[in-house]
């Protein structure tokens, strides 16, 4: 392993571009965020140490035994968020990137690219939820808060974001564009006339730094490996890999598969099993390909647990060999997961679906399992097992290798014809992991708040007789914009218990599941107006009252504490006995048995 004369940003750049520098299928996804990045770029402004970087020489003939991929330069996290693979043209030899890949991909999409990730809140299907950013400097003064310690005004901005209004000096200066200049002395001071702030105090040397970073300086220091043995290499890209970002199990698994898989390529399996996951259909989660990998183990009968050791061929054939009925085993999963009516607002530990897929792979069944008569107690069994484990605190946390463990060989064993719901609740326990509860566990649900994590899964339990097949929302009973101050008191509430309702409207018994387009309907009603206008029959109304605890209480405003309590008596009631929560001497005993 040689050092190399240090280089310039945009001579390595260039090189990226010209496809000399790839990435190996070992390397990871590209993970860093706009503020690392925007910090990389500052700290080379700022004339920075960026850390070494190692590249390894692979010769021609030792090339065509491995996949490669270009650097990734337009980043968007839902259409765009992976490198592609490249092509090797047959007896050329390549450079591949074993450490530095993030920063060097980082710089790719600060000075050559883009970066759009999803607004906060926004949908993730809608078409306005990922806008395009560039890197662009701020000519005209530096940052006003120097909380994250940047020395330089460095943003990523949409184009319209970076656009001077009529009149005023141009001062965010694209990044990358630097490049474009024919030098930093004539070229440089027309640049910043033509933009109208030559005469802004310190804009001329911001230019002239950014200038400095890319192209003049040379912070890319490197060293070269040239032995083609793949064990050492692998090994030294495990070792310069153990700090930063850390590299994960599932990453090493996918980058070791996509060389060892024989038919497939692993990454590109993964990447498109995700994407059908999270998108087919109306479905919308946000599953990982970590995920995925523990579900191929777990269904392929591979140790689950997270260790290098587990990267045999011998391993990565069996996983290989099972991957057609992994995909339909996670996608049935997924599908019915969206039956129960989850997307990835309401499942709050993804993990639960790896156990659904390894059983509808134990039992073979077929996209008919979804809907058939003849399985839908079987559903059933599986959706009350689902949300108890959700409601349930700890379940999927912390010990999930040896969980998931215990269930496949309970499914090994008794999944063939049904879900062994009692077997598996029984070892669940053995490991700390009981589905049992008690009666302060269901005085915690009741104070369970609207969004709140485990909320959805409460209200699913309480009220099961929903088609999830359409979409649910989480809604109160009580409108919450009617709970300011001002419409509290003008309600005629008496001022002594004005702060008794705010604290109480956004918790579990003034909450209801409701259809997405009657929730709509709904928005600021009073629950008496509502059921009035939108069950036309009085038979109609009293069943939806019924069924959502709203009967024989009065629905208006001033009312709404006696409602309060009396819906979350009848909602203790229920989550009592649909827990299986013991009572009276019932709970004695088991009291007594936890103590022997």
């Amino acid at each position: 392993m040689a050092f190399q004369p240090p280089v310039t940003v945009e001579h390595v750049l260039k090189a990226i571009h010209n496809h000399e520098y790839l990435l190996p299928a070992i390397q990871r996804e590209f993970v860093w965020n706009p503020d690392q990045i925007r910090r990389l770029m500052d700290s080379l402004m700022r004339g920075y140490p960026i850390g070494s970087f190692l590249l390894w020489k692979v010769e021609a003939q030792t090339g065509g035994d491995y996949t490669f991929y270009d650097f990734l330069t337009h980043y968007h996290e839902r259409d765009n968020p992976y490198a592609s693979k490249a092509t090797v043209p047959a007896g050329q030899p390549t450079t591949a990137i074993l450490d530095g890949q993030q920063r060097l991909t980082s710089l790719n999409v600060a000075v050559y690219g883009s970066h759009a990730e999803k607004k906060k809140y926004a949908w993730w299907n809608s078409p306005d939820a990922f806008p395009k950013k560039r890197l662009f400097l701020n000519l005209l003064e530096d940052p006003k808060d120097e909380e994250l310690g940047f020395r330089y005004d460095l943003r990523f901005l949409t184009d319209a974001e970076a656009t001077a209004k009529p009149g005023d000096p141009d001062g965010w200066f694209r990044v990358g564009a630097v490049l474009e200049l024919a030098n930093a002395g004539p070229a440089m001071h027309n640049e910043l006339t033509n933009r109208g702030v030559i005469n802004v105090e310190g804009a001329y040397q911001r230019l002239y730094d950014l200038h400095e970073a890319l192209r003049v300086k040379q912070p890319i220091n490197h060293y070269l490996e040239t032995s083609q043995n793949a064990d050492k290499v692998l090994e030294i890209f495990v070792r310069v890999n153990s700090g930063g970002t850390t590299l994960s199990y599932s990453d090493l698994l996918l980058s070791m598969a996509t060389n060892q898989w024989k038919q497939l390529d692993a990454r590109e399996e993964v990447r498109a099993l995700v994407t059908e996951l999270n998108t087919g259909g109306t479905r919308q989660f946000s599953f990982s390909k970590d995920l995925v990998l523990k579900a191929a183990l777990m269904i392929a009968g591979v140790d689950l647990r997270f260790r290098v050791s587990n990267f045999t061929q011998a391993n990565m054939d069996k996983v290989e060999s099972a991957w057609p009925d992994i995909q339909k085993a996670l996608i049935r999963a997924a599908s019915l997961m969206h039956q129960f009516g989850f997307s990835e607002r309401t499942l709050t530990a993804d993990s639960v679906i790896i156990p659904l897929a390894c059983y509808l792979h134990r039992r073979k069944v077929a996209d008919s399992y979804l809907t058939s008569d003849v399985d839908a107690e079987d559903r059933l069994e599986v959706q009350r097992w689902i949300t108890r484990s959700l409601v349930k605190r700890g379940i999927w946390g912390s010990g999930l290798d040896t969980t998931l463990t215990r269930v496949r060989d309970v499914l090994d064993l008794k999944g063939e014809t049904g879900f062994p719901v009692d077997a598996v609740e029984t070892v669940m326990a053995t490991i700390g992991k009981s589905l049992a509860f008690e009666e302060t566990e269901i005085d915690e649900l009741l104070t369970l708040k609207y969004a709140g994590q485990r909320t959805f899964a409460a209200l699913s339990i309480l009220y099961p007789g929903l088609d999830f097949s359409k979409e649910f929302h989480e809604d109160h009973v009580y409108p919450k914009s009617r709970f300011t101050t001002k419409r509290l008191l003008e309600a005629g509430v008496p001022v002594g218990q004005v702060e008794l309702y705010r604290e109480s409207y956004n918790l579990l018994p003034n909450l209801q599941l409701l259809g997405g387009i009657p929730n709509m309907e709904k928005r600021d009603k009073l629950p008496s107006d509502w059921a009035e206008t939108s069950f036309p029959t009085h038979a109609q109304r009293e069943s939806y009252l019924l069924a959502n605890d709203l009967h024989d209480v009065s629905l208006q405003m001033t009312s709404f504490l006696e409602f309060f309590e009396k819906r979350k008596a009848r909602m203790r009631v229920r989550l009592t006995q649909a827990l299986g929560v013991p009572t009276g001497a019932d709970a004695l005993v088991a009291t007594a048995a936890r103590v022997q």
